[in-house]
């Protein structure tokens, strides 16, 4: 019998019903009695001083019910880190980029709303603008924000051992340079909100996004009201991938309009909004270098980091820290250097995106792996498992591995690709590639300082027993993490799945920090686990009071009670059941005393059964500057081999096969495991061979519309063979941790590993359009 009744199977989500029906409400499909519909008047130009803005002639527009700027909205600073508050609601003084808020419009329709914003008269003095990272560290480059001189944003210095004593050890040393280009998320759900104030005065958002807790914080501290009297409501999210991470000018300006007006206020961003708003993966710049010895023993890591951070900070100043933390694993090393500088120019902020911080930089490592194997004549694969970390290491900036399946991971996709009988066996124009992937099962820190516990759930009985109500803040996003809480909390229970229902993504019924950095199956099931443990104690405590036994011979499984392992004899506490419920349409039967029964006897004992768990990390890390960012109580890892085939004529890549494996410590529903890691597979191949956002010489996006900015369809997914790795990790509940963002890691320098085995090109920028593979092939062969 397996140690699990609910865990590790392959259940089906339990929100599949009603989106495969349509009946699931998305943000959009809401909508009140006398709502009214808000737009946004967002700047034309890129870098501008304002001289002033007149709405007298959009106030007297039929319809239109209110007009808010920066005058009536106030000027509180806010963003992500407290470190790094850059913005305001609206521009009040300059424009920073093409797509600035500096008004909003409450109107009767979304019609009017919109006219009234070509009313608003803007009087712009254009300034000169930078929309390259490079040009906007040059001496006499415009500058964006007047306390940043430079355009430096965020700089991070960090050094773990003597890295130039190290290097000048190496037999040989090898410098690889890494570009890769601005993405967007390309989620198909575009935000959409809707605010409404009750007649006491409190707020309620309805809105789509990842991180309700953090919005309700935002939204309370630029409309200056107490969090207390804010309530963030998260419907079914049509996917976030890290973009839908915080507070939106589009979720503050229809609760500031609601405010305004007394009514409910609407508000949708247009896809074009979307790429305006970004909020997506920085453009990196990488220079490393590796030293190894002459058997392929990595001595030291060197790595620089440029990345273009628009025109304010969001989530940058983690990203700046995490695209070097994480180089720390998944491999031993002696000594590390790390210089990051984020850069401020006249785009859309960039900020979180599946792999944050992380994606670029692994990119870049580990080619710069392979062209060290190549030149040592080491197998790749052989090259990483000489350098892995095991389950009990610690990198060398202090990151845990409490599990790390990274051996195992790669030994299954060598296997599982039958890597030995093709790696230097393919003909030209063909080619075959892999790469290892390392990311945190959750931040170990909150955004901003606090002791509050990262997770709180509540799992409530219902009156008659049948039913376990789990009650959580956290942010089901199509990931499944609706389904992962229910079956830790069945299993916990001792009860069916379908036996438990979820309500989550309301910051009225916990604290939970939402869903980013792969947080939630280890911490919100965390605080599951506790939660049903203690209902379930509840029970058996009140049940062995009745049947005059001890408590600990009592277990659940799969809705019965058992004593000691045995049926036992309960005859009288079904006769009291029968009785106490007669006219009841379902009396127990059969050989075991049910769940039911006892819960309900317990209620009856006891009145409400109520369960609640909490979860957050204990102090991680270590003391040096910005060891909070990268530490996690737990990290996941993963390798994948891909094979390609390049159309020697063309440029054209097609990827046709990926092995991938990955160490989710336990897989609490395989099938969403899976899900999870096939589709990272899919966002990294399109960030490889598809995706840039691409702007004018005036700032402006031209591709920002999703026929023009590319993602994988169907079409381009090759045969995926998924292979699940398990690591029992003791911080997670039942073993389990991330599978949600780790995944994508490998992806991109395995495709690109992939494309140089086929062709003996290296590609160093991104994406591999079918024109730059193809100019760097003439250019290699010369003609």
């Amino acid at each position: 019998m397996s140690e699990f009744a609910v865990l590790n199977s392959r259940a089906p989500r339990i929100d599949a019903p009603a989106k495969a029906t349509g009946r699931a409400k998305y943000a959009d499909d809401f909508s009140m009695p006398g709502m009214l519909y808000a737009a946004l008047l967002q700047s034309p130009v890129a870098h501008a001083r304002i001289l002033s803005i007149d709405t007298s002639k959009a106030l007297k527009l039929p319809g239109v019910k209110a007009i808010i700027t920066a005058k009536e909205a106030g000027l509180v600073k806010y963003g992500v880190s407290p470190a790094r508050y850059d913005e305001t609601l609206f521009a009040h003084e300059k424009v920073r980029y093409v797509g600035d808020e500096i008004a909003a419009v409450a109107a009767v329709d979304q019609a009017t709303a919109q006219e009234a914003v070509s009313l608003i008269k803007v009087d712009y003095e254009e300034l000169p603008a930078v929309f390259d990272m490079f040009e906007a560290m040059k001496e006499d480059a415009p500058q964006i924000h007047a306390e940043f001189p430079g355009n430096l944003n965020a700089e991070v210095h960090q050094e773990f051992g003597d890295t130039e004593a190290a290097m000048a050890e190496c037999d040989l040393v090898v410098n690889h340079t890494f570009l890769n280009k601005r993405q967007d998320a390309a989620f198909i759900e575009p935000h959409a909100c809707l605010a409404v104030f009750d007649l006491d005065g409190k707020l309620t958002l309805h809105t789509s996004t990842q991180v309700p807790h953090y919005v309700m914080r935002t939204l309370a501290m630029v409309l200056q009201i107490p969090v207390g009297n804010v309530r963030v409501v998260k419907p079914y999210v049509g996917g976030g991938f890290g973009p839908k991470c915080e507070a939106t000018p589009l979720e503050m300006s229809a609760a500031m309009l609601a405010r305004y007006t007394g009514k409910p206020v609407k508000g949708i961003y247009s896809r074009e909004q979307v790429f305006l708003h970004s909020r997506a993966r920085h453009q990196f710049y990488a220079e490393m270098t590796l030293g190894v010895k002459n058997d392929g023993t990595m001595v030291a890591l060197r790595n620089k980091a440029i990345l273009d951070g628009g025109a304010y900070t969001s989530f940058g100043i983690a990203t700046v820290y995490y695209s070097g933390s994480l180089l720390g694993g998944p491999y031993k090393l002696k000594a590390m250097k790390y210089d990051g500088y984020r850069v401020y120019t006249n785009k859309p902020a960039c900020g979180a995106q599946r792999g944050h911080g992380g994606v670029a930089h692994r990119a870049a490592f580990e080619q710069l792996m392979d062209m060290t194997a190549e030149k040592l004549g080491m197998d790749p694969v052989e090259m990483r498992l000489k350098n892995i970390m095991t389950t009990g290491d610690m990198t060398i900036n202090e990151l845990d591995m409490s599990s790390l399946g990274m051996k195992e991971c790669v030994e299954a996709v060598r296997n599982g690709s039958d890597w030995n009988n093709k790696k230097g066996k393919l003909p030209r124009g063909k080619g075959i590639g892999m790469a290892c992937g390392f990311f945190v099962s959750g931040a170990g820190y909150p955004i901003y300082r606090s002791d509050t516990y990262h997770s709180t759930v509540v799992i409530k009985m219902s009156e008659d027993g049948g039913i376990a109500n789990v009650l959580t803040g956290s942010a089901e996003i199509g990931q499944g993490s609706d389904t992962m809480v229910a079956m830790i909390a069945a299993e916990t229970l001792g009860i069916p799945l379908a036996s438990v229902r979820v309500t989550s993504g309301d910051t009225d019924l916990s604290v939970d920090l939402g869903a980013y950095s792969s947080r939630q199956t280890l911490m919100t099931g965390h605080a599951t686990k506790e939660a049903a443990e203690q209902v379930r104690d509840q029970i058996a405590r009140h049940l062995a009071e009745a049947m005059g036994c001890d408590a600990s011979s009592i277990s659940f499984r799969n809705g019965n009670v058992m004593f000691d392992g045995q049926p036992g004899d309960f005859e009288k506490i079904r006769s009291f059941y029968i009785k106490e419920h007669r006219g009841w349409t379902d009396p127990p039967t059969g050989d075991y005393l049910t769940f039911r029964e006892a819960a309900r006897l317990a209620y009856l004992k006891a009145g409400t059964l109520v369960g609640t768990g909490k979860y957050k990390p204990p102090r991680l890390g270590g003391s040096y500057k910005g060891a909070a960012v990268g530490t996690s109580p737990a990290y996941g890892c993963s390798a994948q081999i891909v094979e390609v085939n390049v159309d020697l004529e063309t440029g054209q890549v097609t990827v046709e096969n990926m092995t991938d494996a990955h160490d989710c410590g336990l897989a609490i529903n395989r099938t969403q495991v899976e899900g999870q890691m096939q589709g990272s597979l899919s966002m990294g191949l399109g960030e490889t061979l598809f995706e840039e956002v691409k702007f004018d010489s005036r700032g402006r996006i031209i591709n920002s519309h999703l026929g023009e900015y590319k993602i994988p369809t169907a079409l381009d997914m090759p045969n995926v063979k998924s292979i699940i790795v398990e690591s029992k990790e003791p911080n997670g509940p039942y073993g389990a941790k991330e599978v949600g963002e780790g995944a994508i890691m490998p992806t991109i320098p395995a495709i690109l590993n992939a494309i140089y085995d086929a062709t003996g090109v290296r590609i160093n920028e991104l994406p591999v359009t079918p024109e730059r593979l193809y100019m760097a092939m003439k250019k290699q062969t010369g003609k």
